[in-house]
């Protein structure tokens, strides 16, 4: 594979920081060719001609996955059909190629998530944004500094929206104040306080 030479990377940083790796001047042929069987732990995306690499810090899982849990709690509590995803690899070929941390799809299981979340840690960025639209992800989350913006595919692209739109009880402050304990308390804690506060 083209880029042996340079992985693993340095798993000591993995708790605190994510490592990426991002290569230029790629194709679509050159992106089907990493998979989880062979690159597993890395996240994979790509678009423009570049592939980027993400292997996800622990901090970055637990934020993550607090995020999962919170989701499938609303979920359970508003009785809304939801079929959970994960880091599905989502694809309009040849244009963009995305692992996001967390998906769902609402209501019916589709091929394309409504929903994809993300977690900005150390590594990525709103241009995640591009991908996402170029895909049509109905709605995209990120979680960057503390912080979570909610965006909503629109014509002309993802406009900022304060509450979801798929799960219309939700603020991004209130997922945000509860995410943020993913890193110092237990699931179950957290899950228990955001459930009686929505």
């Amino acid at each position: 594979m083209l880029i042996n030479s340079k992985l693993p990377l340095n798993i000591d940083r993995l708790q605190k920081q994510d490592q990426t790796l991002s290569l230029a001047g790629m194709t679509w042929i050159d992106y089907e060719k990493f998979n989880s069987e062979e690159y597993p732990g890395y996240r994979v995306s790509y678009f423009n001609g570049v592939i980027t690499l993400v292997s996800p810090s622990k901090n970055h899982e637990r934020i993550a996955q607090t995020i999962a849990i919170l989701v499938s709690a609303y979920c359970r509590k508003f009785n809304l059909t939801y079929f959970p995803m994960g880091s599905t690899r989502l694809e309009n070929k040849p244009l963009a190629g995305k692992e996001p941390d967390v998906s769902f799809a609402f209501n019916t299981d589709k091929d394309i998530p409504d929903l994809a979340i993300e977690v900005i840690f150390s590594s990525g960025s709103l241009d995640d944004l591009n991908k996402y639209q170029a895909i049509g992800v109905k709605e995209v989350w990120f979680w960057r500094n503390s912080q979570i913006t909610f965006y909503q595919l629109q014509n002309q692209g993802y406009r900022v929206i304060s509450a979801s739109k798929l799960l219309p009880n939700l603020t991004s402050k209130t997922l945000e104040k509860f995410a943020n304990q993913g890193l110092t308390k237990s699931p179950l804690i957290i899950e228990a306080d955001f459930l009686q506060q929505i």
